[in-house]
């Protein structure tokens, strides 16, 4: 199932691939009763689920992090909030600040002119980049396509950054180094592995992909010359995260329907770390 109809908060929700939902329908979860995201999946995979509630219950406030790489998406994939421009160096005062709410109440990215430079800047050294070029080429897929199924009694969503009609799956990410050597580190903590099974869960369920179609990472630097690597990850690596997304989804059913939530569990005996192990062998 298809459809371009925008979800409103409020309404009913069908499985099926949506391609108009506002960023901020789809943070604050459409499907009545709740929904498991990614990020809700690697929190609980990798999290107590007494964090997990926490998080889920207080949403973070916008950061300038987060609304630079929401900036970045929207130029680099052609689809997401409007950039506004505040064209002021400092914003403490009374009426930058009140300014800014309304630009992000409004469901729009408030930039400064150097950060607005900066993300075009990215997108045109994107562009020069043959292999990542080629995967955004304007016309082979759809941006920001949201996926709403129900899995064995848990509703799951998504919202897949590029979705290619070959369907090959790209996910576009900025950060401080795209260097390959350094990016190992980065993909695992920040559950990545995860991330990418969990989408391709809900680009299967809908025929978006196949199983021998490939998954994409492109990274690109936030300072010039704004490098970009595109990586696949190993069947070692998808393995691990197919199985960390059954331990959230299991977690996930087991604590909503029994409305409880505990922190750490008690661990009887600790080891110590292999590091400090070897200095006594």
């Amino acid at each position: 199932m298809t459809t371009t109809v925008e979800i409103e908060a409020s309404a009913e929700v069908e499985p099926g691939v949506y391609d108009d939902v506002a960023p901020e329908i789809y943070h604050s979860d459409p499907v009545p009763g709740g929904s498991l995201s990614s990020t809700g999946a690697r929190k609980l995979a990798t999290e107590c689920p007494a964090a997990f509630k926490h998080w889920l219950d207080n949403p973070e406030p916008s950061k300038k992090e987060f609304d630079f790489g929401t900036a970045a998406h929207k130029v680099v994939l052609g689809d997401g909030p409007e950039l506004i421009l505040v064209d002021r160096d400092i914003w403490n005062t009374n009426e930058v600040k009140e300014t800014v709410k309304k630009i992000r109440a409004a469901g729009n990215i408030p930039l400064k002119q150097r950060d607005l430079d900066k993300v075009h800047a990215m997108a045109e050294a994107l562009r020069a980049h043959p292999e990542a070029a080629e995967l955004l080429e304007p016309g082979s897929g759809i941006a920001e396509r949201t996926i709403i199924w129900n899995d064995r009694g848990v509703w799951r969503r998504i919202r897949i950054d590029w979705a290619r009609h070959d369907g090959t799956l790209v996910d576009y990410k900025s950060c401080r180094s795209a260097n390959p050597s350094k990016l190992a580190n980065h993909l695992f903590e920040y559950g990545y592995h995860q991330q990418q099974e969990y989408y391709r869960d809900g680009a299967l369920e809908f025929g978006l992909t196949e199983l021998v179609c490939p998954f994409k990472f492109i990274f690109q630097e936030k300072e010039a010359p704004y490098l970009v690597s595109v990586i696949e990850l190993d069947a070692a690596a998808t393995a691990i995260g197919r199985h960390l997304n059954e331990v959230a989804l299991n977690t996930y059913a087991i604590c909503r329907d029994n409305d409880e939530w505990p922190g750490y569990l008690q661990t009887p005996l600790i080891s110590p770390p292999a590091w400090l192990e070897r200095q006594y062998r």
